[in-house]
């Protein structure tokens, strides 16, 4: 069956009309523009994400030329805005995933840092949902709804107020293990009396919608990294990918089990399919595309598809953290800044470029290694996707540094594609999920070159240099202690 399929994410919104034999017959993309303002903050118009979804699927279609069974919508999972819900109409400004501004809000409850995340799976951080929902209720409106961006564009396409079990579980507003919204969770981000929308499964058509043409039903909404984890055929526990787009997102199914990580990984609903809600475990690096657009910016590169003929074959012994916008899991410090350590007068561009690139991996490593100790084995392959493994010197620093072999996904579509074989289990209910997902092969694949001995001393060498970058008065804060798994 062929399905429209929507990503919208941080700086742009793609479509695609992807068939099961034809496979992408469809294409179009349109970018969206996050403006990032001081003190941490980073909003988008609502007016062009929503704009943005209808231009990218109404062009797609019409490349396609054929009827569309579905369309889905993967989303960015932890964007917010509050909107009116009799008119549609926003009431504030899109408030992106990596805006900073409820950071104080997160000090004022780190007493209940621990019981959240035995809660939720999820850290006390502005990153996730529930802090910029009470930020913006706060400091901009307390009319309206405040929702994540998802149920706002599905209520345009629709009529109905929803999400999906993967978006609510980025909140820190539902119970991990019940997979619901929590009233107790809503009470202590003072969200208690807030009307929150109906959490519907992955595989269900929520609604239907004219806007690209013929009635068609809506299905198929996920969150944007479970939608590539589904696409890359991670459907077993211990099965993981990594997502290299504006940041790095490496996410492990955990099948049944929602872990409780010790190490300050984050633990969410992967898909709720046929019944069933597996899990999977997650670390984030919050610059990684956007590190490479920093030294293009800067002059080092024209463009990200000089970063193989410019990095040097050797750092010349210089290391780059790039925390540009902080540091996730597992530090957790959006306070964190960049450095660069062993610069020299010997130092060129190229040295600075193969830095920024061996910094990012060792970032992915270091997550790596967390989601090897969570799940009590090392991975024995990672799956990779997004525009940055076009980047041989960057794969290649991954597989050493990690020790594992990667696998390119050879579609740029990955998440698209996820969010697609989720609309054929809504629409055809006799397709088991096996059967829905793309088959693929890997495009491109890389072993570990380094001995491990080597990947050790880099990794090492490099953790010592993250602390140049962390504010010395703060000490660094400590993962949750959890407990355990569920």
């Amino acid at each position: 069956m062929t399905v429209l399929a929507i990503d919208q994410g941080t700086s742009g919104t793609k479509a695609i009309v992807a068939d099961p034999v034809d496979g992408v017959v469809g294409l179009a993309e349109v970018p969206v523009n996050p403006v990032y303002l001081s003190g941490g903050g980073v909003e988008q118009d609502p007016g062009e994400l929503l704009a943005s979804v209808l231009e990218a699927g109404r062009r797609a279609m019409e490349q396609a030329g054929r009827p569309v069974e579905a369309v889905a919508l993967a989303n960015q999972g932890e964007t917010v805005l509050a909107w009116d819900p009799a008119t549609g109409r926003p009431l504030t400004q899109a408030i992106v995933w990596q805006d900073r501004r409820a950071e104080g809000l997160c000090a004022e409850l780190a007493e209940h840092a621990d019981w959240i995340a035995r809660r939720t799976g999820l850290v006390l951080d502005p990153y996730f949902t529930a802090p910029k929902m009470a930020w913006l209720r706060r400091n901009l409106t307390t009319e309206g709804v405040v929702t994540t961006t998802d149920t706002w564009l599905v209520h345009h396409l629709t009529g109905e107020f929803v999400t999906d079990a993967s978006t609510a579980s980025r909140s820190l507003l539902m119970d991990l293990d019940a997979a619901d919204w929590d009233p107790e969770l809503a009470r202590l981000f003072g969200l208690g009396d807030e009307r929150l929308p109906r959490i519907a499964a992955c595989d269900e058509v929520v609604g239907t919608t004219r806007a690209f043409g013929p009635e068609i039903p809506v299905a198929g909404l996920v969150v944007d990294q479970q939608a590539a984890l589904l696409a890359e055929g991670c459907l077993t526990p211990g099965t993981a990918k990594c997502t290299f787009g504006t940041g790095a997102f490496l996410l492990a199914n955990t099948g049944g089990t929602a872990l409780r990580s010790p190490s300050g990984l984050t633990s969410s609903v992967a898909w709720r399919v046929r019944g069933d809600t597996p899990y999977c475990v997650d670390g984030q690096v919050y610059t990684a595309a956007s590190a490479v657009r920093w030294i293009r910016d800067l002059g080092f590169i024209g463009s990200a598809a000089d970063l193989d003929t410019v990095a040097a074959p050797d750092s010349g012994g210089v290391l780059c953290v790039p925390a540009l916008a902080g540091l996730a899991a597992p530090w957790w410090r959006s306070d964190a800044t960049a450095a660069f350590t062993g610069m020299t007068l010997s130092t060129g561009r190229e040295h600075l470029v193969l830095a920024v690139l061996q910094g990012i991996a060792a970032q992915v490593a270091e997550l790596g290694g967390l989601v090897a100790a969570d799940l009590g084995a090392p991975l024995t392959a990672l799956r990779v996707d997004g525009g940055l493994t076009r980047s041989r010197t960057l794969m290649q620093a991954t597989a050493d540094l990690m020790q594992t072999p990667i696998e390119v996904y050879p579609s740029p579509h990955a998440t698209a594609l996820g969010a697609a074989a989720l609309a054929r289990l809504a629409v055809r209910p006799e397709l088991a999920i096996e059967q829905a997902v793309f088959d693929w092969t890997p495009s491109t694949g890389y072993e570990p070159r380094w001995t491990a001995e080597r990947a050790a001393e880099f990794r090492s060498r490099w953790r010592d240099a993250v602390s140049l970058g962390l504010p010395r008065e703060t000490p660094a804060r400590p993962a949750p202690n959890s407990g355990g798994s569920a």
